[in-house]
């Protein structure tokens, strides 16, 4: 049992030829993971910074949720740079795609001394946000060392996250009570950090209830539901999991709704193309996103193979359903689609927005199923 941060940092390196033949083998499907990759060890091609704000943002979900922070940072200190790091190739597209040239991206190296020593080397930053559930020990024990400020905000730990992390108990303590503060989505996340041996946490709620769905996006998709027909009816599988698909056909095979428009966005863009081969072995019409063709009369499916339009598909449709939730994976965000007061499915599994769900719920706006 790893229990120390010696341990911890002895066993990364041994396992660091695997981290690297990992990429390499998550690369053909998603060819992101194959670039930057000096990046993931701590070495930059950009111009090197100090004083800056640093916020981590692991992949997609927690860059979107980062927004309203970011946005008020740049408000209120123009004159500082913000540096937002990411783990996915989908993450930095995202940051991409939210901020623009507004602020930098780049890879957070993997957490080895040396690596973390020349990230904050090149960025020098003067406060570090990193956002929901990011613990790595020498990274967090670096900044420490620097007088640097490193809070973990928004920070949720489910009861899954938090048997994990209990496996590491010593290691864990260590690390969440060298953040400077740990700012936790809801009482029962803080108590499961406290559990941990964290003793410098609070409950600030959590910041995705703050997010508006983006105006134009909302615009996009009600101009798309006049164009599909407003009398059709049309049923959102958003942020679908491997598995998740093939049940939720199954059962609208069942279902006799006239002119009934399915819409699937699969959660990673890798698996848009093995969607579509289902689709095609199923016999159902359906057109892709990605070719600009909007549904016919006869299509039965519309595979939202695109990135970044979540809000606009939501918008579209009558009835949402949560992916990543029929299947152990803790559901997905759904706080969008109750702001746009749309009806919410979501199936068993719902760890990762277990506050956002029951709130749902208990409003009325979300229905909770046990199974497809």
């Amino acid at each position: 049992m790893i229990r120390t941060r010696p341990a911890y940092t002895l066993l990364l390196y041994l396992l660091l030829p695997f981290v690297l033949l990992r990429l390499w083998w998550r690369g053909r499907k998603e060819p992101g993971y194959r670039r930057n990759v000096a990046e993931r060890l701590g070495r930059y091609g950009s111009p090197p910074l100090s004083n800056c704000i640093w916020i981590h943002a692991v992949s997609v979900g927690e860059t979107r949720a980062a927004q309203p922070i970011v946005e008020r940072l740049l408000r209120c200190y123009p004159e500082k740079p913000i540096v937002m790091t990411h783990m996915t190739p989908t993450g930095r597209a995202a940051g991409e795609q939210v901020y623009g040239d507004r602020i930098l991206r780049c890879y957070l190296p993997y957490d080895f001394p040396g690596a973390i020593r020349r990230f904050l080397d090149h960025f020098r930053p003067s406060l570090g946000l990193v956002m929901e559930t990011e613990v790595w020990p020498n990274t967090i024990h670096a900044c420490r060392a620097r007088g640097i400020a490193l809070y973990l905000v928004n920070a949720r730990l489910s009861e899954k996250s938090y048997r994990g992390y209990a496996r590491v108990h010593g290691l864990a303590a260590e690390a969440l009570n060298e953040l400077t503060a740990i700012a936790a989505q809801s009482d029962s996340d803080a108590e499961r950090f406290r559990a941990l041996g964290a003793t410098n946490v609070a409950v600030t709620g959590n910041i995705k209830f703050d997010i508006a769905p983006d105006s134009d996006l909302v615009n996009q998709g009600r101009q798309w539901r006049q164009t599909w027909g407003t009398s059709r009816p049309v049923f959102l599988a958003a942020s679908t999991r491997d598995g998740e698909e093939a049940l939720l056909l199954d059962v609208l095979d069942r279902i006799e709704t006239p002119g009934l428009l399915v819409v699937i966005v699969p959660r990673h863009p890798q698996r848009f193309s093995e969607v579509a081969e289902l689709l095609d072995r199923r016999g159902l019409a359906h057109v892709r996103r990605s070719s600009g063709s909007s549904p016919a009369a006869h299509t039965r499916v519309l595979l939202g193979d695109s990135m970044g339009e979540m809000a606009a598909y939501y918008a579209a449709c009558d009835v949402a359903f949560i992916g990543g939730s029929l299947r152990p994976f803790g559901a997905h965000n759904l706080v969008e689609a109750c702001a746009l007061a749309k009806p919410v499915l979501i199936g068993p599994s719902m760890f990762n927005f277990q506050e956002a769900a029951e709130l749902g719920m208990a409003a009325g706006g979300v229905i909770q199923v046990p199974d497809a």
